[in-house]
């Protein structure tokens, strides 16, 4: 009944209509459901003891926040379910123009609200949304649009190439000021992966990587404190007290977990010794209390989810759907590089780095981001199936004169 109240465009879509059934990837849709139910369990043990001493003695309070905010993504998720991919093509510039303000909004007295001296978050009075979460997501769409509409220019001009890293690098560029470097370093590797699987000469794009690489290691060296978490991140017990603080907990948890851990809700990292525990480094706190097997299964699982999507991506740009096809790359590795940094940053592999674990984390923007790309991944999915199954049009007879037919 619900489906005859919406437009027809939305009427087909995975979730039924038009007398069909749900539809889904249940491989992909279990194993992020998978993760999203071990970040309500682990967010339930390692926020405890902030939540207790922050808000008169309640140790559920960011675990009841992370519960409604997984809901939220799941509802957001499910009306993104409804939504055709030529729609995400067609409104692709004004998401992007969107993204813009949201991330213009941030430095506005009032609206902008600054945490531990950075400006990611606009109050909005119910809930605080980080801005650089759907920016990344309106960035793989504006991107994949533009590589549909211009494959030839970007294989043999230069200006093809230099185009869209131009937005790329305004984007980041606001993100960065907040200061974010995580989410523009996410940004960028996504966008310049999607370049390069649309086929982009070499000839054309070394010289700017060159350039690409140079402005990053500006960028990373430019603050003092930036450049004190790449030379205590090698050895963290130097100055554990200090710029090693973070990371020497970190790994503290990692060796108190050993192989099956110490039971949930039984750490002691999560008791003020590890700052952000149920945020950039709740995977920590997971290691702690599940030990080695329940972080090398939760890593397991989030490979899983990030092969199928580059697959996904794959199987779209053999059937010929440009679209699809980009924006698959540029969602499996909007996930793939964060969750790549968060898990190098928790285990030292990488210097520090605030960026949450997706699907995991705590966080509002990222959990409802998250929920909404892999609705975008799920269509996908589900778009390629239907134009497999589709059936040929039928030849129309064409009447000869005399009453033959051909």
């Amino acid at each position: 009944m619900i489906f005859r109240l919406l437009p027809a465009w939305l009427q087909n879509s995975p979730l039924g209509g038009r007398g069909q059934k749900v539809d889904l990837d249940y491989w992909m849709l279990a194993a992020c459901l998978c993760l999203l139910g071990l970040g309500l369990v682990m967010n339930a043990s390692a926020s405890s003891a902030v939540s207790a001493a922050h808000n008169s003695g309640n140790h559920y309070y960011y675990f009841i926040r992370h519960t409604l905010y997984v809901i939220a993504g799941l509802i957001a998720g499910g009306c993104c379910l409804l939504v055709p991919l030529q729609r995400w093509e067609q409104l692709s510039g004004w998401l992007l123009f969107l993204a813009a303000i949201l991330l213009a909004l941030v430095y506005v007295p009032g609206i902008g609200h600054e945490v531990n001296g950075s400006k990611r978050w606009l109050n909005l009075r119910v809930f605080n949304l980080q801005s650089s979460e759907p920016a990344k997501l309106f960035m793989v769409f504006f991107i994949a649009g533009y590589l549909v509409r211009h494959q030839d220019e970007l294989k043999r001009k230069l200006f093809g190439f230099v185009k869209p890293l131009l937005v790329l690098l305004f984007f980041a560029m606001l993100i960065y000021l907040e200061p974010d470097f995580g989410a523009a370093t996410v940004m960028v590797g996504s966008v310049v992966v999607m370049i390069f699987l649309a086929g982009t000469s070499m000839k054309v794009a070394a010289p700017l990587l060159v350039i690409l690489g140079t402005l990053g290691w500006f960028f990373v060296t430019a603050e003092s404190y930036r450049l004190e978490r790449i030379t205590s991140f090698t050895d963290p017990f130097r100055d554990q007290f200090g710029s090693g603080y973070q990371l020497s907990q970190a790994l503290i948890a990692f060796g108190r977990g050993e192989i099956f851990g110490v039971g949930l809700g039984n750490s002691v990292q999560k008791q003020f010794y590890l700052p952000e525990a149920h945020t950039d480094f709740v995977f920590a706190v997971l290691a702690e209390e599940l030990g080695m097997v329940g972080a090398l299964l939760t890593v397991a699982v989030l490979t899983f989810v990030c092969v199928r999507a580059l697959r996904l991506g794959r199987r779209a740009q053999l059937a010929g759907h440009a679209f699809a096809a980009y924006s698959a790359y540029g969602i499996a590795m909007m996930w793939t590089g964060q969750a790549f940094i968060n898990i190098g940053v928790n285990t030292g592999l990488l210097p520090t780095k605030g960026l949450t674990l997706p699907f995991i984390s705590y966080g509002g923007s990222s959990l409802v981001i998250c929920c909404v790309s892999l609705a975008v991944m799920l269509r996908v999915e589900w778009e390629m199936r239907q134009a497999v199954r589709a059936p040929a049009m039928p030849v129309r007879k064409v009447r000869q004169p005399g009453g033959a037919h051909a």
